[in-house]
């Protein structure tokens, strides 16, 4: 029987909970996902646990906070001119905290996200957005 190497390529099924037993991914009453570790696709620790595993292997995995999607980054907590908004989306579009909201890169070749934590009082033209990722921590 086949075993996971680095490179490998797999279909599976997971369940991704928080630590209350919360679900946020399951993939078992859908389609299995593919992948292909060393890519990126998943988290260093998670392909970690991967490796090894013999094909059709059953297993359950806990990770410490932080380690599948990084710790959180109080410096990815950042203010942004309302302008900036209006520049590169709808200008009449009106956000609300929760929102998320793709920025372009600077070479406009890709788009990343934040999400709307704050928006500046009445006459203030700001906003707070939180560019960690939505799992860190």
């Amino acid at each position: 029987m086949s075993r996971v190497h680095p490179a490998s390529f797999l279909t599976l099924h997971y369940r991704l909970a928080r630590h209350d037993g919360a679900e946020l991914i399951n993939t078992f009453g859908d389609k299995p996902a593919t992948l292909s570790l060393g890519t990126g696709e998943l988290a260093p620790a998670m392909e970690a646990r991967l490796i090894g595993l013999e094909e059709g292997a059953h297993e359950s995995f806990e990770l410490a906070p932080g380690e599948a999607f990084g710790a959180r980054n109080p410096e990815l907590l950042q203010r942004v001119a309302l302008a900036v908004l209006r520049e590169n989306g709808d200008r009449d579009e009106r956000y609300a905290v929760g929102d998320v909201v793709q920025f372009p890169t600077p070479d406009g070749q890709a788009v990343f996200a934040g999400v709307l934590r704050e928006l500046g009082p009445s006459g203030e033209d700001w906003a707070t957005f939180d560019f960690n990722h939505p799992l860190a921590g």
